[in-house]
């Protein structure tokens, strides 16, 4: 229903009409605000978008209508939605104007990053905010491109304090899941009395009783149906009640009649509405060059005009999405490509190729190599501009225009490597169907393997994708060696991945070793691949110095192009500097990594940068950095529609103690484990689980899941799991089991020379020990610990350290390390062994009073970031390009900082924020 059209203003909408105008009042005042409205084809969806343009009083408006044919030309309803505001592009910064100029098409240059045009995006939007408050609709967004609406939901899901209002309107039963999780209203049909109060008001003449109510009741409260189907209606229908509804759904009988409409025009007529029902650009001048090249003259639009389905001014506009789609669909096929065709034929084929091979290929009949050539051209300048989708749909397209099969082949398997790379399964299911139908050699078959066991890691992340991957790395080595190294670095991280519900990394790692030798000199990758695989083979112990090398040539790695490799950061984070025990590595990659994710707006991998960050400050007490960090890669992953990484999580749980809370939540992060077959982290929430009873003092529930976290030899943390076996046996009476636990540990740490390493491996012989030995090795560890990073397992050193002392009876000593364990487990935010640590002072004889909480508990996680980050000096659009947010959400942010801190300024920000991370070493 169009409130402009019918005079009527929304009837029967007062609370719809309520909720767009608080959403505007929000923008006005400086809060962002977003709405998505969900309904069905003509339900009022568009009269709601106009009622929202109208009464957005002192803002300025930019709009943009999804169009079905548009959807895989990437960025385009985007551009179009920004056209007005792009002379503010060199106010971006340099990284954002570069990735959207690129995305544009205003500038060539590498494929930029989509998350970094999503950024650029945000910029303009907030930028041209700060002139006047914005409203920015966005009608059927079903048919948004995909890169366009990743930009755009990226944008409505971090504006927080700017002036911007966002209304986007959808068609149900489309769901685009980028959606998800945005306010949402649901635009329902009217009910009996407003449709009858609707009905009456657009008849001038009266209904017969009986066909009215029909009409209601086929309508189904759909305003369009209300206004359009009387006027389909001859007057002894309307009159006399002979009228049969078809029983269809409400929109089935407003597109037929629309569709009867264009039938009754003329010829020249019809074929005019089908060229502009063909075109997406709404370009007047351009469908009306294609008319003309069809003998199509300006006198065909008067009849049209004055049905009022379109307007043919400077730019075409249908009356309604169901008029386009009943144009196209009510013509032939033999029109419909002849529309195509001249369409095609006035495409200006250098500033608009992509637009005009999509014309080519809906014209033809018959595979045509030319076109799919186009079509190939056109993936690639769509990769070039950071749309994935499109680039599959490209080559999609290419595969069924080629005629040649083996380069049909090739172009399918090319097809279905994109496809997967964007996460469309079925598509990549049918390309892969494709290209095994052809003439493959035995590459394209390898590569093809290698896509399928990819495929399945979609689904359930089990041994099976290890083992494909590894049958496709034996089929590539004697054809591309470096190709099969790459994908047995895939299966290798793979196997590791599924740990104990997997085949086993070892039969990975002798594939490694017998299949093709590294380059001359090697890639970073091959060093981390060859030197994993070695010791997965030959022990901790043999291999040390190779995985050192390794990591000294990832460290020594400046390619940003780096952190693009989930397994780079995998083996390099998480695998090699636990298993050496390289605290220093440890940090500087983590934080290396998250910087370059950053700078670079890679928020592909950014949330696991984050995570692995985030892993390594919970080892140093920061819980309150560290839970800032797994907050803003929780919330990247929903944006990007990623799967959270929730290893980090687990470990915070335990650490924080928070019953039943924590248990519930490790406890469910192992059911996600098992279902998904990630062996990996269930024996990481093995391990958490017993932290979390050993800091409870629950020994016996301890050393069981410690038990069952050691029954297989994760790489990374395996040796975490045998610290808290060796405490929980030892506490519970079980010192056999403690002894073989611990020669595990020493073995694992023989060749380790770091402060961590020697640190707990003197905490764990204490433990054993009795007398003399046991103070001389737990002073050992104080004073090896006091020199690494891993603040926690220093305080745990104190913690059993003074243990040991009270039961000597040595109650002085015991509380000067009781005390500085409590105060550190209580400052990290660590409340099992800070209430262990309580007791046992309290058993001392002092008293012991709580603490309060830090003065970072009073804000959240984003707030404790931006803190941060101002108390470091940054300013407020470094700490918005940081964060993925406007320099105005930043402002408002800190505003709420210094009330809940009690501070005037920014200056005092490093007077009221006293517990920094540890500084490096």
């Amino acid at each position: 229903m169009s409130a402009s059209a019918s005079g009527l203003g929304l009837q029967g909408r007062r609370s719809e009409a309520a909720s767009l105008e608080r959403v505007l009042a929000d923008a006005r005042l400086g809060a962002s605000a977003v709405l998505v409205l969900r309904g069905e084809a003509g339900i009022g969806k568009t009269a709601l978008l106009e009622y929202a343009s109208a009464h957005a009083s002192g803002m300025h408006i930019t709009a943009v209508s999804g169009v079905e044919s548009e959807m895989e030309l990437p960025y385009a309803s985007l551009h179009q939605l920004c056209a007005r505001m792009l002379d503010r592009l060199p106010q971006l910064p340099a990284p954002q104007h570069a990735a959207l100029s690129v995305a544009f098409g205003l500038e060539s240059g590498p494929p930029p990053d989509r998350f970094m045009v999503s950024l650029a995006v945000l910029s303009l939007l907030a930028g041209a905010a700060t002139e006047q408050p914005l409203a920015c609709l966005i009608d059927d967004a079903q048919w948004i491109d995909h890169a366009s609406m990743q930009a755009l939901s990226f944008v409505a899901r971090r504006l927080q304090a700017d002036p911007v209002a966002m209304i986007f309107a959808v068609r149900e039963p489309v769901d685009p899941p980028v959606l998800a999780g945005l306010p949402q209203l649901v635009v329902a049909g009217l009910n009996d009395a407003d449709a009858l109060a609707l009905l009456a008001a657009v008849r001038q003449m009266p209904l017969d009783p009986q066909v009215r109510d029909r009409i209601v009741a086929e309508a189904q409260g759909n305003p369009l149906a209300l206004l359009q189907l009387p006027s389909f209606l001859a007057p002894a229908e309307l009159t006399g009640g002979f009228w049969q509804p078809t029983g269809h759904s409400a929109t089935s009988p407003i597109e037929d009649a629309y569709r009867q409409q264009v039938q009754a025009l003329p010829e020249d007529t019809r074929q005019l509405l089908l060229i502009a029902a063909t075109d997406s650009t709404g370009d007047a001048a351009l469908v009306w060059r294609a008319a003309v090249a069809r003998g199509i003259t300006s006198a065909a639009a008067t009849a049209a005009e004055a049905a009022g389905l379109v307007e043919l001014g400077s730019r075409v506009r249908f009356r309604h999405p169901l008029v386009r789609s009943a144009v196209y669909r009510s013509a032939s096929v033999t029109d419909r490509r002849a529309a195509h065709l001249a369409l095609a034929e006035v495409t200006d084929p250098i500033h608009d190729p992509d637009r005009r091979a999509w014309h080519r290929a809906r014209a033809t009949t018959q595979p045509d190599e030319s076109i799919a050539s186009e079509l190939e051209q056109s993936a690639a300048r769509a990769r070039s501009r950071g749309g994935a989708a499109a680039t599959a749909t490209f080559l999609s397209w290419a595969t069924e225009m080629s005629p040649d099969p083996a380069r049909r082949v090739a172009r399918a398997l090319a097809a279905a490597e994109a496809a997967l790379a964007v996460g469309t399964v079925d598509r990549t299911h049918d390309l892969l169907a494709v290209a095994e139908s052809g003439p493959l050699d035995d590459l394209q078959r390898a590569r093809l393997e290698r896509v399928r066991a990819k495929l399945v890691s979609t689904q359930v992340r089990g041994g099976d994708t290890a083992r494909l991957l590894l049958d496709a790395a034996a089929r590539m080595a004697p054809l591309d060696a470096t190709l099969a190294r790459d994908t047995l670095l895939e299966a290798l991280g793979a196997a590791i991945f599924a740990g104990r519900l997997g085949p086993g990394e070892r039969e990975v790692a002798l594939a490694t070793r017998a299949g093709p030798s590294a380059p001359v000199p090697p890639r970073v990758v091959d060093l981390l691949l060859d030197s994993v695989a070695d010791r997965i083979i030959d022990g901790c112990v043999a291999d040390a110095d190779r995985l050192r090398e390794a990591l000294c040539a990832v460290r020594r790695q400046q390619d940003p192009e780096g952190v693009d490799s989930p397994d780079w950061l995998w083996l390099a984070c998480m695998v090699i500097a636990q298993e050496l025990w390289e605290d220093d590595a440890w940090h500087e990659l983590t934080h290396h990594a998250v910087d370059i994710a950053r700078r670079a707006g890679r928020l592909s991998v950014l949330p696991m940068a984050l995570s692995y960050r985030a892993n390594y400050l919970v080892h140093t007490g920061d819980f309150e950095a560290a839970a800032a960090l797994i907050d803003e890669a929780t919330a990247i992953s929903e944006a990007t529609h990623s799967t959270p990484v929730m290893y980090t999580s687990l470990l915070l749980h335990a650490w924080r103690a928070h019953e039943p809370e924590s248990l519930d939540a490790i406890e469910a992060g192992a059911r996600q484990a098992r279902a998904q077959g990630e062996g990996r982290a269930l024996a990481l929430a093995e391990y958490a689980t017993a932290l979390l009873h050993n800091g409870l003092g629950q020994y016996s529930l301890a050393q069981d899941a410690a038990t069952r976290a050691c029954e297989y030899e994760d790489l990374g943390f395996h040796a975490w799991a045998l610290i808290e076996l060796i405490e929980a046996a030892v506490r519970g009476g079980d010192p056999v089991t403690a002894a073989a636990a611990f020669d595990r540990l020493a073995a694992r740490t023989s060749t380790s020379t770091t402060g961590w390493a020697r640190g707990v491996v003197a905490r764990s012989r204490a433990l054993l020990a009795g007398g003399p030995a046991a103070d001389a090795l737990y002073r050992q560890a104080i004073d090896e610990l006091e020199r690494c990073r891993i603040t926690l397992h220093l305080a745990r050193t104190r913690l059993v350290y003074g243990e040991w002392l009270r039961r000597e009876n040595r109650r002085q000593e015991s509380r000067i390390q009781l005390r500085a364990a409590y105060d550190a487990f209580t400052m990290a935010g660590a409340d099992g062994f800070a209430e262990r640590a309580r007791r046992e002072l309290t058993a001392t004889g002092e008293t012991v009073r709580k603490r309060g909480d830090s003065a970072l508990s009073a804000l959240t996680g984003q707030e404790a970031q931006i803190a941060r980050l101002a108390r470091d000096g940054l300013t407020n659009p470094e700490i918005a390009a940081q964060l993925f947010i406007s320099p105005r959400t930043v402002e408002w942010h800190l505003r709420n900082v210094f009330t809940k801190l009690g501070v005037s300024s920014r200056r005092r920000l490093h007077t009221a924020l006293p517990f920094a991370e540890p500084a490096q070493r």
